[in-house]
């Protein structure tokens, strides 16, 4: 059975959780500790404690570790409305990278990581990242790591660049994707690490200026020198991490489309409001016929998006992998949302291009999300191979 209409709980939780957002996390927007390099800690714990209060926090989490437990659908639906503010994400504790961590930790670390990470971890008690893409190496295509472990007794000693690592600065942990180098009948391989944030050997060397401004502690370079990883911060097994890197990234690219799909719907009332009111050559510009068509093309391009996602949810909630699904609506999605926000700050004319309206944040934000998770040229040859294979 298809439907196309959400269960009344999910509706209800939707229309909690638009409130929430539009009536007390908007207003943070203009607050000075929301800089370019996204909102600072004190920002994100002060937000945090008011989706605590709206026992919004942490939707994603399994109801074990403190969260609301929702299923990809659910997820769908309260993502959408969390991401009206690039504020929402942060405060109920569902943002990139935060919340894929969560999913992989809860997925694969063993029960001791569980409790030492996880655990206060999803009650915000801090941040992560994850170290996968790398200047010249790793990135969209992962085997390409530059960075690379070797065994010292029963430990990995860890050595490598890496960068756009997003909310490096102030994160308790990091999950380090690296290869392992094979020692006598020690395996190696692709292999993902878990190791504190503070610990030696780890140096955050430059913090980078991005189209984006929306994640706690902006994105950083980070070097990694002979970084000592006792063997029980494995994540999984050693030369297994291609494995983990898809339980990860599969529903995080359709979490990240879930989010922007928000934003995008964000920039098209605020759009459509000012079509309404704003008026040239003797009435509203929205009865304008350009200016119309791309009001309407924007509507059904959210449309389509919102039903993609849902789709490909589904599929999660019904036990299959989705990878194939995922990059087919982690592509169509960013293009569309990119070209929904574009729309928008063309409506808005002057005012679109500066920050007196939300959009133009969107803009970038929308922009950047063609590369995050994989550029769309990266998912369309990897979508082509498939169904070249049949």
């Amino acid at each position: 059975m298809i439907s196309f209409e959400p269960t009344p709980e999910q509706d209800a939780l939707r229309q909690r959780i638009e409130r929430f957002v539009m009536e007390q996390i908007v207003p943070y927007e203009k607050d000075p500790r929301n800089t370019s390099h996204g909102p600072t800690e004190e920002l994100r714990i002060e937000l945090n404690a008011l989706a605590r209060d709206a026992g919004l926090f942490a939707p994603h989490v399994p109801q074990k570790w403190g969260g609301l437990g929702l299923d990809h659908v659910s997820m769908a639906i309260a993502f959408e409305a969390c991401g009206l503010s690039p504020l929402g994400p942060i405060a109920m504790h569902c943002a990139a990278p935060d919340e894929g961590n969560m999913n992989l930790l809860d997925k694969v670390a063993t029960e001791a990581q569980k409790q030492r990470w996880l655990k206060p971890f999803a009650a915000g008690e801090f941040r992560s990242c994850f170290s996968m893409t790398e200047p010249w190496g790793a990135g969209a295509d992962p085997s390409e790591l530059r960075t690379k472990a070797r065994y010292d007794g029963e430990d990995l000693l860890v050595s490598g660049v890496k960068w756009l690592i997003t909310g490096a600065q102030g994160a308790g942990f990091t999950i380090i994707f690296c290869d392992v180098q094979a020692e006598g009948d020690k395996p190696g391989g692709p292999t993902m690490l878990i190791s504190d944030m503070d610990a030696d050997g780890i140096t955050l060397t430059r913090q980078l200026d991005t189209l984006d401004s929306s994640f706690t502690g902006g994105h950083w370079e980070v070097t990694f020198d002979n970084l000592r990883i006792p063997a029980e911060n494995v994540l999984g097994e050693v030369g297994q991490g291609f494995r983990y890197v898809q339980v990860r990234l599969a529903p995080a690219r359709l979490t990240h489309c879930m989010r922007w799909l928000g934003g995008a719907m964000r920039a098209q009332g605020i759009a459509l409001d000012y079509a309404r009111k704003r008026e040239a050559f003797g009435k509203p510009i929205g009865r304008h016929g350009e200016i119309g068509a791309m009001l309407a093309e924007n509507e059904m391009e959210l449309q389509q998006s919102r039903l993609m996602i849902w789709w490909a949810c589904a599929l999660l909630d019904k036990g299959e992998q989705g990878r194939h699904e995922s990059s087919m609506v982690k592509t169509a999605v960013s293009e569309a949302l990119f070209r929904v926000a574009d729309r928008c700050v063309q409506i808005l004319g002057g005012m679109g291009v500066t920050g007196d309206t939300v959009v133009e944040q969107i803009f970038r934000e929308t922009r950047a999300f063609r590369i995050y998770d994989g550029p769309s040229e990266v998912h369309k040859w990897a979508i082509s191979r498939r169904i070249m294979k049949g």
